[in-house]
């Protein structure tokens, strides 16, 4: 088992310009809150510090989704693919104090919880494997909690990966959270109808 103390950061990748979309996702409303807004709750309340947003396209608008408690931090290459804004929020992240893991989130998953990040928590200090990641739809991805053994992999990733690559690189080392909804992610308006469809 790991130490309780161990201090974990949470990274919301929220840099997208969102191009098939047509407009932001991450303010979409759903259930009352944009989608942005959920999954800051969600981190706020996972347990994880400190909370970390990476902007990028439309960084005023984005940032005024949080609140005090969350460090924002704006990825001025975020046209180049996702593997900078992981490189963005985690440089951020380590720049005061060390940290032990870092867990990697985004904000078009509707479903995301703060349960579902705490379990996340849970497995990673209760077990002896360095990556938790969710399931869903038959792939592994994100969120994924990534132990300090793999940050300089997340640093240097390639601009157009994600975290996937390493995941999938790495899958002996990876324990596995099931996320039932996790597939369910807003890239078109039909994604959105269909999301509003499925939620009233």
């Amino acid at each position: 088992m790991r130490s309780q103390a161990e201090k974990i950061a949470l990274i919301i990748l929220a840099a997208g310009g969102s191009a098939r979309f047509g407009r932001p996702k991450q303010l979409l409303k759903f259930r009352g809150r944009s989608l942005l807004r959920r999954t800051l709750d969600a981190a706020l309340r996972s347990g994880c510090a400190p909370v970390i947003l990476v902007t990028g396209s439309r960084p005023d608008r984005i940032r005024a989704e949080a609140d005090r408690s969350v460090i924002v931090t704006k990825n001025r290459q975020w046209r180049r693919g996702p593997g900078t804004s992981i490189r963005a929020g985690l440089r951020r992240a380590m720049r005061r104090d060390p940290i032990d893991a870092a867990l990697l989130c985004v904000c078009d998953q509707p479903y995301l919880s703060a349960s579902l990040l705490r379990g996340m928590v849970r497995r990673f200090r209760a077990g002896n494997r360095s990556i938790v990641a969710c399931r869903y739809d038959n792939t592994i991805g994100v969120p994924a909690l990534f132990s300090r053994q793999w940050f300089n992999d997340l640093m240097n990733l390639d601009p157009d990966q994600g975290a996937k690559a390493i995941i999938r690189r790495n899958r002996r080392h990876v324990a596995i959270i099931p996320f039932p909804k996790g597939g369910f992610d807003i890239d078109t308006p039909v994604d959105y109808d269909r999301l509003i469809e499925d939620g009233d």
